[in-house]
């Protein structure tokens, strides 16, 4: 399986190119997001298609705790305009602890405008350093749309080889339906919509009410 090449790691700067499968495969497609690390929570499936000059990222609205289906219209996909500059992100994990990077991250932004994997990099280092940070459990899908990154708590900005990533507890079918329509004529919307629709069908976690943001290059 081709994997995705790790953009940054924060604690170790000027950036380089390095890819691990042993971890990736447990970082990037959300694999971990229904062991334990997030005891009895199962937040969403996010994905991200880049094609066409164009970026979508789409989630479905199904909040789990459990057994229990809490909520089935969440919004996990979210526009941001700091500065003036446009970036669409994705997350899956816990709702606050989201919101929390999310806050982050438009602070970097702000801080260096029009500079996406900058910002990125710098959250990823405060992430995996600060002792408060270090306990969210979330991950980011984020986009500017020509840049595509997945941020993780590992402190890694990883940027996806097939211009498809996927993150969550569906996050895997997602991946492997955008992967397999990549090569065909439909659009990077149609894409993400039929791969949504897919790991819906197939993931407990993951329903149909989906929110699509689409972002220019």
């Amino acid at each position: 399986m081709q994997t995705s090449r790790r953009v940054a790691n924060a604690q170790a700067l000027p950036l380089y190119l390095w890819c691990d499968p042993s971890i990736l495969g447990k970082i990037v497609y959300g694999a971990d997001m229904s062991k334990d690390e997030f005891p009895g929570w199962h937040g969403t499936t996010i994905i991200g298609v880049r094609k066409g000059g164009k970026v979508v990222i789409a989630g479905d609205g199904q909040v789990s705790l459990g057994q229990t289906v809490i909520k089935g219209t969440a919004r996990k996909v979210r526009r941001l305009s700091p500065g003036g500059q446009d970036v669409v992100c994705g997350f899956a994990g816990s709702t606050a602890d989201a919101f929390t990077l999310l806050e982050r991250l438009e602070a970097k932004l702000t801080a260096t405008p029009g500079q996406l994997q900058r910002a990125a990099v710098e959250l990823a280092k405060d992430w995996r350093t600060d002792k408060y940070l270090q306990k969210l459990e979330a991950m980011l899908i984020v986009s500017d749309g020509v840049e595509l990154y997945v941020i993780t708590g590992a402190g890694d900005v990883l940027e996806p080889e097939h211009d498809v990533t996927a993150i969550g507890s569906g996050g895997n079918y997602a991946l492997a339906a955008a992967r397999a329509l990549m090569d065909s004529d439909k659009d990077a919307e149609t894409i993400a919509r039929e791969a949504m629709a897919i790991a819906a069908d197939i993931c407990v976690y993951t329903n149909g009410r989906l929110t699509v943001e689409a972002i220019n290059g």
